[in-house]
């Protein structure tokens, strides 16, 4: 498991120079990669991967295509230049067989280094950046790996620019060395970013024993103890909803101005600016993004599809579930925010809403269902249709909380409200992550749902499979609650709106206080 670290230089480092010995004797093979960053006004990160104990005469490395967490092709390899092979100052032969694969022709040598510089100006969490003030290292869009061999450990040497004094990552420090990092093999290392520059921390927190950290880059002004203390909250509420905490240590990563947020093992990278923090209903929609990528740490980093893990770095990794791995987040970070004591009742309903309203108004909900949303979005993006295309496909980030909160009702309803989705989660929890060690297929979810409520849910498995229209009267009155429908005469759409029914009855005032953490 990865550690974060937050370190300050004293003083100018050096790359220490690689050394292979015993030879005759059989050697494990052994990859360091360093990183220098020399001239970061011109956005390139030169990177220099020291191999050593490869017996092929002919081995294929690769960049990742793409990164766990954001499934789109993102073709790293395009910003890849100046890639050279060498051992002892003799050039290694070599060959672009394709985009992202460089074959090496090292004969007989069994030690030598691959250098190349990667160009990082994009400010976004799934791409690197660098430039006179701080770098981000997106692992996957970084490190090459040697094909067949992404389960070897690696290390990894930071150099930052002059002046620059602090890291903060996801990987294990080599013991001894400030700024060397180790992973036991290559996903570890593909799921640890590194934030360098001078960095600020907020204070941290403790829950259980285990610290929780924010390292940012220019956070801004706002009230860093209130924000803290409502982020602890939000924290201990998806912990409690889980009842396990399966790291040493967890830090939001903050990466200052750019756009998205990409969870990992025991950190999240995230754009974060607190300047805007004061402004109306600002900080609760930080805290729902902030719950969001801190709960995938248990839903979809641990429980998760079966196709997502291992990975294949080289393709899509295609999968019908992304709705549970993204939509069931979804209606979670709602509630554990709910839970936590930051939102109202009201503002529950409105978010609950406002993925009804999206998914209603959206013409392609009659053309996609919301497991194929889930398996083309590859193809369609996160959001659903492109710009500019017909709307024939849907976003699983609007139509998956709405089947979460469905299946959630449906389970409270039909087990006299001893039971919830929560439960569901923490099974998948125990049973595929902890004791299988494994993800679950599309039969085992719909299962464990069903077994949970101890009855047949096939007809809530129609709005997953089919483009059925949703019967939501049903589904919110075993909670007490209503729907109505009008015209907006300005936007021309339709307008949904969920209310309380005036007079519950008691099994109904049970389920909508458990549900909402009242």
């Amino acid at each position: 498991m990865c550690m974060l670290y937050f370190f300050c230089f004293l003083f100018p480092l050096t790359v220490l120079p690689f050394t292979a010995e015993g030879f005759e004797k059989e050697v494990k093979p052994s990859f360091q990669y360093s990183v220098s960053m020399s001239e970061p006004s011109d956005h390139l990160f030169h990177v220099t991967l020291y191999c050593e104990g490869l017996k092929e005469d002919t081995i294929d490395f690769k960049m990742p295509r793409w990164m766990p967490g954001y499934y789109q092709i993102m073709d790293y390899s395009r910003e890849v230049s100046n890639f050279s092979a060498n051992s002892n100052g003799k050039n290694v032969p070599f060959i672009n067989t394709d985009g992202n694969t460089w074959r090496v022709i090292p004969g007989k040598i069994t030690s030598f280094s691959i250098s190349y510089d990667v160009y990082s100006f994009r400010n976004f969490v799934a791409s690197n950046f660098l430039d006179s003030t701080h770098g981000y290292i997106v692992p996957a869009a970084t490190f090459i790996y040697p094909y067949g061999n992404l389960d070897n450990p690696v290390s990894v040497k930071i150099i930052p620019f002059i002046g620059w004094k602090d890291i903060a990552t996801g990987l294990d420090r080599a013991e001894g060395i400030s700024n060397e990092f180790t992973a036991p093999d290559f996903d570890i290392l593909y799921d640890c970013p590194i934030l360098i520059g001078n960095l600020e921390e907020l204070p941290s927190f403790k829950i259980n024993g285990i610290i929780h950290r924010f390292i940012a880059y220019n956070p801004g002004t706002f009230n860093r103890a209130q924000f803290i203390s409502s982020l602890e909250k939000t924290v201990r509420a998806g912990i409690d909803l889980i009842g396990d905490i399966p790291y040493d240590e967890y830090t939001f990563l903050g990466i200052g101005k750019g756009y998205g947020g990409i969870e990992h093992l025991n950190n999240t990278t995230v754009s974060f600016d607190g300047s805007g923090l004061e402004k109306p209903g600002a900080i609760t929609r930080m805290l729902k993004f902030l719950g969001h990528e801190y709960f995938h740490l248990y839903n979809v980093k641990r429980i998760r599809p079966y196709e997502l893990g291992p990975f294949d770095y080289d393709r899509e990794n295609r999968t019908n579930l992304l709705w549970v791995s993204e939509g069931l987040t979804v209606y979670y970070e709602y509630l554990i925010v709910k839970r936590a004591g930051l939102i109202s009742d009201e503002e529950l309903l409105a978010s609950i809403e406002s993925n009804i309203n999206t998914i209603e108004n959206d013409a392609g909900r009659q053309y996609q269902s919301l497991s194929q949303s889930s398996y083309e979005t590859w193809d369609d993006g996160p959001f659903g249709n492109k710009p500019g295309e017909q709307d024939r496909s849907i976003s699983y980030y609007d139509k998956g909380p709405i089947i979460g909160m469905i299946l959630d009702f449906s389970i409270r309803n039909a087990t006299e409200n001893r039971k919830s989705l929560d439960d569901l989660m923490r099974f998948l929890y125990r049973h595929y992550y902890i004791n299988l060690n494994r993800g679950f297929t599309d039969a085992e979810f719909q299962q464990a749902c069903q077994d949970i409520a101890g009855i047949s849910l096939s007809r809530e498995f129609e709005y997953v499979y089919t483009t059925k229209e949703i019967d939501y009267s049903t589904y919110l009155s075993y909670a007490g609650l209503k729907i109505t429908e009008e015209l907006d005469k300005n936007t021309v759409k339709r307008k949904f709106s969920i209310t309380r029914q005036e007079n519950m009855n008691p099994f109904q005032l049970s389920i909508f206080k458990s549900w909402s953490g009242n």
